[in-house]
């Protein structure tokens, strides 16, 4: 999952504006736009969550969107609806407002646009993630109560069937909270525990980013030398004579994604990384290296080459022995999907469209690979966040080399090597997010304060988002 992608969605938002809203503004009493008129009628049917409500709505008023609604209502149950903040501008044919998520802290702002004739039909709405405004920031709680709203949040989310997964929450090298919720398995009614092991998408570029720098403090590569000079048989050149180690660990080389048709042509043939490179190895960078940041899964695939190449093992034996092992990590691995793994939950997706969870079997690589796709549980994410802090897999140096951004990303944060460098209201975190179907996970590390949150789950994202944020934007400072 991409991180960066900014928040712009074809849907909609969904609450019910009534006058007071607009009094709020000094427009009570007085006639309202035709921008205003059209965002009430489309937040009111959004908010409705009834298909038939919309659809009708979007015929009468919004038909570029019609053909979107199964993508409205999936985005209306992801969202629960939107809560108006703030309207911040209106003129006769554009609207400006400030929304927040009904079921998370997440802000947006939100612009619409109607034309100018009769019926004043909406030409475009564009819908974007933006910081929480200070006057709108989520105060800080005791340790205490930070917990109780996450058992509270968990629960709520697990009954109504949009969480499944554990929770682990540490200080200090201490768990303050572990719980789990929902079933691994829906079938044989397997419920999930904190030492379930979830699949955790991108997550493992954490590993593969440690792993380089691992290298790099003991001097077997530099983050200045380019790709080819470790994969010498490369097949393009320019990514090769250009593209440096630094560049991928902070995806600002231009190599793309593989995801998409080939991929999915391809799945279950790709069985080692360098299966990955036979297929894609002869594209160019799709912009000059350093220029831009723009998120590459494909880059993070040859980093796990460069740490064969340099390490002199294969990148799955150096993760274990390097970096599972001395952090404790004794339930984490990348083995192939035909390989049974007691205690590993099956992964649910509602991402084809049915509406009902379905086991995301068909979805899955052959095996996890340095981009993503391997498998963990909280406990272990834990034992690796305290194992970073404390220094047992990298000097401090390189630690903080690891973890401190070097590039801007369109959300705001930093992206470091393998890790997003973010603030809440002036508290930092780092760590990485990982989604895809029936997978969600997020690791948030505060080095401040020492606390760590560690949240996986067998749904779809945002199931696991929506509680990591909830704990980062009220945890203590200290």
């Amino acid at each position: 999952m991409n991180p960066g992608r900014p928040f712009r969605r074809f849907a909609g938002i969904a609450l019910f504006l009534g006058v007071a809203v607009f009094a709020s503004r000094g427009l009570a009493g007085q006639q309202s736009t035709p921008a205003e008129r059209q965002f009430q009628g489309w937040l009111t049917a959004f908010d409705s969550g009834d298909r038939a409500t919309l659809l009708a709505f979007y015929e009468k008023n919004y038909p570029l969107r019609v053909k979107d609604i199964d993508g409205a209502m999936n985005f209306r149950e992801m969202t629960g609806g939107f809560e108006l903040k703030k309207i911040e501008e209106s003129a006769p044919t554009k609207l400006t407002a400030l929304v927040k998520e009904k079921e998370s802290d997440q802000f947006a702002r939100l612009t619409m646009e109607v034309e100018e004739a009769e019926p004043h039909v909406i030409k475009g709405v564009d819908l974007r993630a933006c910081p929480a405004p200070a006057e709108f920031k989520t105060a800080r709680l005791s340790e205490s109560e930070v917990v109780s709203g996450v058992k509270k949040l968990a629960e709520e989310r697990a009954a109504a069937d949009k969480f499944s997964g554990a929770i682990a929450i540490s200080k200090g090298g201490k768990i303050v909270f572990e719980q789990a919720y929902g079933l691994a398995d829906r079938d044989k009614k397997t419920p999930n525990s904190p030492q379930t092991q979830f699949r955790m998408g991108s997550m493992n570029k954490m590993f593969t980013a440690t792993a380089i720098l691992q290298l790099a403090q003991a001097g077997k590569l530099k983050l200045t030398d380019p790709v080819g000079k470790y994969l010498t048989d490369y097949p393009n050149q320019e990514i090769a004579k250009k593209v440096t180690i630094h560049h991928l660990l902070t995806h600002t080389g231009g190599t793309g994604d593989f995801f998409g048709p080939e991929y999915d042509k391809h799945r279950l043939e790709l069985k080692t990384l360098q299966d990955y490179v036979s297929l894609y190895g002869t594209r160019g960078p799709e912009f000059e290296p350093g220029s831009k940041w723009e998120y590459s899964n494909y880059g993070f695939l040859l980093l796990g080459l460069v740490v064969q190449k340099a390490s002199g093992q294969d990148y799955y034996e150096y993760v274990r022995e390097h970096i599972f092992q001395p952090a404790g990590m004794t339930r984490s691995d990348s083995l192939p999907e035909e390989q049974a793994v007691a205690g590993r939950s099956i992964g649910y997706t509602k991402f084809d469209g049915g509406g009902a969870w379905k086991p995301n079997t068909d979805t899955l690589p052959y095996r996890g690979t340095s981009a993503g796709g391997g498998y963990t549980t909280v406990e272990d994410l834990v034992r690796f966040a305290n194992a970073l802090l404390s220094h047992k897999l990298l000097d401090a140096e390189h630690t903080e080399l690891l973890t401190t951004g070097h590039a801007d990303t369109p959300r705001g944060a930093k992206y470091a090597y393998g890790f997003m460098d973010d603030r809440e209201d002036g508290v930092r975190w780092f760590g990485h997010g990982g989604g895809a179907p029936g997978m969600n996970g997020d690791l948030r590390i505060f080095p401040e304060s020492g606390y760590v949150v560690a949240v996986l789950s067998n749904l779809d994202p945002p199931a696991v988002e929506r509680i990591s944020s909830y704990a980062t934007n009220r945890l203590p400072e200290k």
